[in-house]
């Protein structure tokens, strides 16, 4: 497997478009994208546990429970959350018109929305947009990087990745983008995600790696503890790559997990590291927890810290903020068996043995804490399973950028 250039347009039979309709006025950033597949594609999605769901998830849950995706169309400004049967009827008719568009059934287009919620979509302007987007489909490099840059909101920067891997004996391609900044403690996924692949694969197996692969990415990152009425992962498998298919849990679909766990990861850790006014990347490793699920909570409660998030953002080794928040996560650990390094390109340090601090030095943790990615290693010695979690820091712009999100 290996990293190649590009995003969502890296595999074969996909073409996209990211250009400005104006859904927001006064604004002159890109604000709608769409994806289209040559041919259909098996589909599958993970969305939000919030029990208040946006229309775009509502339409998005049909699609992907029927299988088969051949269009996705995005939009920022309006998250078309919180709208009643009218933003569900937005959302089905954003379908209807890109179908009408691309000549394909509006049951297979998919559509996700992103930005202020309570407000219906202009379907004048979305109806314009999907007309414009259409007749600009293209499979360049440029392409897809205009699409990343038509979905993001508070994101300070497009986040798109590419993988090849071999499967079946042919080159299979996976092609992502993703947007995320604020509002982010996924119960499934990220704020936005579509990954896709030419891969050839079944639907229950698409379906089961796509479920397996969020719950250590998508769902072990937080920026501020708000999980969105919009999250949404979507991933589309158009077999065009030629493998044989992936029926069974065999080889090809162990290799099939590794690509898609590379991309989801990648995704995620550009979501944590670029969380509204983050300064850096946290990153918290638990290892040697008694099961996999007490490291997941243990990680995860760190990163959701804020007093810790304040340390991160201080360079201060306040590592008592760790272990008080390991200790009401709920999980179970003998606190005095517990150790904590932090670490950077800058080194590590040991800032806690057996639960109780070392002798190190202020100044050399401060340098380590410096970098745009710190680590967190804590070891709980109690037995053989780990997880990792992806956080930022708290910084003073969070409250600025959240102070005014509508204007």
């Amino acid at each position: 497997m290996k990293q190649i250039e590009g995003g969502v347009t890296a595999a074969k039979g996909y073409t996209t478009a990211g250009t400005r309709a104006g859904i927001k006025k006064g604004k002159t950033n890109k604000d709608m994208a769409m994806i289209f597949s040559e041919k259909p594609a098996v589909t599958a999605g993970t969305f939000t546990k919030n029990l208040v769901k946006a229309a775009p998830v509502l339409w998005d849950k049909k699609v992907t429970d029927a299988g088969v995706a051949q269009a996705v169309v995005i939009n920022t400004g309006i998250a078309n959350a919180c709208t009643g049967q009218a933003g569900y009827e937005n959302a089905a008719e954003t379908a209807k018109l890109a179908g009408e568009a691309l000549n394909i059934s509006s049951d297979t287009v998919l559509v996700a929305s992103t930005g202020v919620i309570g407000f219906t979509l202009p379907m004048d302007v979305i109806a314009d947009g999907v007309k414009k987007l259409s007749g600009m489909l293209k499979s360049d490099v440029q392409s897809a990087q205009d699409a990343a840059e038509a979905i993001l909101t508070t994101d300070t920067h497009p986040k798109q990745i590419a993988y090849e891997t071999t499967i079946g004996g042919k080159t299979v391609t996976f092609g992502a983008m993703c947007k995320g900044s604020g509002m982010i403690h996924p119960n499934m996924g990220t704020m936005l995600g579509f990954i896709m692949t030419d891969a050839a694969i079944s639907k229950n197996l698409l379906d089961k790696a796509l479920k397996g692969s969020i719950e250590d990415t998508f769902n072990m990152v937080s920026v501020d503890g708000d999980t969105s009425t919009n999250d949404t992962v979507l991933v589309m498998a158009n077999g065009m790559a030629g493998n044989p298919e992936i029926t069974e849990e065999n080889e090809d679909y162990e290799a099939f997990k590794e690509a898609l766990l590379a991309v989801n990861t990648y995704l995620a850790k550009q979501i944590a590291g670029d969380g509204e006014g983050a300064s850096r990347l946290f990153e918290v490793q638990v290892k040697h927890a008694k099961d996999k699920q007490t490291a997941k909570v243990l990680a995860k409660s760190i990163i959701t810290s804020n007093l810790t998030k304040c340390a991160i953002f201080g360079k201060d080794a306040n590592w008592g903020r760790i272990l008080c928040a390991m200790g009401y996560s709920g999980a179970q650990f003998d606190p005095l068996k517990v150790d904590i390094v932090m670490a950077s390109e800058k080194g590590e340090i040991a800032l806690v043995g057996n639960g109780v601090a070392t002798a190190f030095d202020e100044e050399k943790a401060a340098e380590i804490l410096s970098p745009d990615v710190v680590i967190a290693k804590v070891d709980v010695r109690d037995g053989d399973a780990e997880a990792t979690a992806w956080g930022c820091d708290l910084t003073y712009d969070y409250v600025k950028i959240n102070a005014d999100y509508r204007s």
